[in-house]
């Protein structure tokens, strides 16, 4: 029976894998061998990575792609993408080459808006805690005063705060609701450094308000935190043609064609269980971009996965239309991103991969990963109306299957060259496999 440890912290990086290896492998010396192997021979980049989170023991590698020749607002721009899926990059890459000879994407940003609460619990006289607050909210701005006054000197900062009454949903239950701008920051820190000082500042004040009550001065602050909930930091992006240029197979018309995608994200609007895959394909393209730029891919994902809901029941993140013979192709998304901070200025391949996309302000990041979750889902849309979703990702996935099967290079080109003209499944793929090898 395994016992619990006590000061695991503590030990050295050697230790600390030998105890693991120890306790919970199989084969210690295997175990060993495969957290070193993963180890990057330069230790001084070894240890930059040691240091971004703690008890490490080694790296979990993604493969870094990259999907060329999106055109956005003009511009064309190679897309890194880190994801272990196979077919994401390869369809990215396939409709961002469908586009580029129709005008290619156009995106704007549409808010920049971030959210930070302090959630405090008050007992008492709600227009008390009014005029309280008229009183309280410029010594709020004074007090944080330097915490925001670099951000200010960058366009940003606190733009507003408010007092939310929520004692309907929770008694006693009251917010301050701040809103900020960050500018080319995600601005995590900082929001949560501002909303930590109203907190103070907001207890401070109460005990010493002349018309509130002993039970009213004790405000008792339960936490102060940002929100990964961003629906006015949003970004639009889309993509449209004639309809007679939405040729994608000889077996239906472009007009078919228009009208099955339009039917497929309508069912996603409607349907959750759809709705749930077809943002996850979305999702395929826009975590990809997020890992690959040093982002908060959870943040993004809550943020993006509430907005989905935020009409009361879990929808489409994507809309299709025909207009006056033009087919359009649309998304909306909250994006809190950064371009400044974090791992950005850390990992080295994170600033390359900055340096690819042409060293993006946050807002152009914005409109770069709501494409590449528009055009996830276009192609991902496109095969289900038309071949199948698994014609075009068994195809990616076979190396895969064969790298499982141990296959032989030469085995490899084999199997691929075979399977470029039937049907693949893991099953299938084991036994042609077997036939060779007799």
């Amino acid at each position: 029976m395994i016992e619990p440890i006590s000061g695991f912290s503590k030990l050295n990086k050697e230790e600390k894998i030998d105890w693991v290896a120890s306790h919970y492998c199989q084969n210690k010396t295997q175990a060993k061998k495969i957290i070193k192997t993963y180890w990057n021979t330069n230790s001084s980049l070894q240890q930059l990575h040691d240091e971004f989170i703690e008890n490490t023991l080694t790296n979990l590698y993604l493969p870094l792609g990259i999907a060329p020749n999106f055109l956005i607002n003009g511009k064309l721009v190679a897309i890194p993408m880190a994801i272990e899926e196979s077919s994401v990059v390869a369809a990215a890459s396939k409709a961002a080459k469908f586009w580029l000879k129709r005008g290619g994407f156009k995106a704007q940003v549409l808010g920049t808006e971030k959210i930070g609460q302090v959630h405090f619990l008050y007992m008492g006289n709600y227009k008390k805690l009014k005029s309280f607050f008229t009183f309280l909210k410029p010594k709020l701005l004074a007090d944080s005063a330097s915490l925001t006054s670099s951000m200010e000197k960058r366009g940003g900062g606190i733009t507003d705060i408010i007092l939310k009454n929520k004692t309907e949903k929770l008694a006693n239950y009251y917010q301050l609701h701040a809103t900020f701008e960050t500018k080319n920051a995600m601005g995590a820190n900082f929001i949560n450094s501002c909303l930590e000082q109203f907190a103070t500042t907001l207890k401070a004040e109460a005990t010493k308000y002349g018309d509130f009550t002993a039970q009213e001065k004790d405000i008792e602050v339960i936490m102060s935190i940002l929100s990964n909930y961003v629906p006015n930091c949003t970004v639009r992006a889309e993509v449209s043609c004639p309809i007679e240029e939405l040729k994608l197979t000889p077996e239906l018309t472009p007009q078919h064609t228009a009208e099955k995608i339009i039917q497929a994200v309508k069912i996603a609007q409607i349907e959750p269980y759809r709705a749930v895959t077809h943002n996850k394909g979305i999702m395929n393209g826009v975590d990809a971009v997020v890992l690959a730029t040093g982002n908060d891919f959870r943040a993004v994902e809550a943020g993006i996965h509430a907005y989905a809901a935020k009409n009361g029941t879990y929808s489409s993140l994507t809309h299709a239309k025909i207009d006056h013979g033009i087919f359009t192709f649309s998304i909306e998304l909250p994006l809190a991103l950064g371009t400044v901070g974090g791992l950005t200025n850390l990992h080295p391949l994170v600033k390359l991969n900055l340096e690819i996309l042409q060293n993006p302000s946050a807002e152009e990041l914005m409109q770069i990963i709501a494409v590449a979750g528009l055009a996830q889902n276009f192609a991902a849309v496109s095969s289900l109306v038309t071949t199948g979703i698994q014609k075009g990702h068994m195809k990616m996935h076979l190396l895969n299957i064969l790298n499982q099967l141990g296959a032989s290079e030469i085995e490899k080109d084999i199997l691929v060259a075979y399977f470029k003209t039937n049907t693949i499944t893991h099953h299938e793929v084991e036994l042609q496999l077997q036939t060779l090898r007799k």
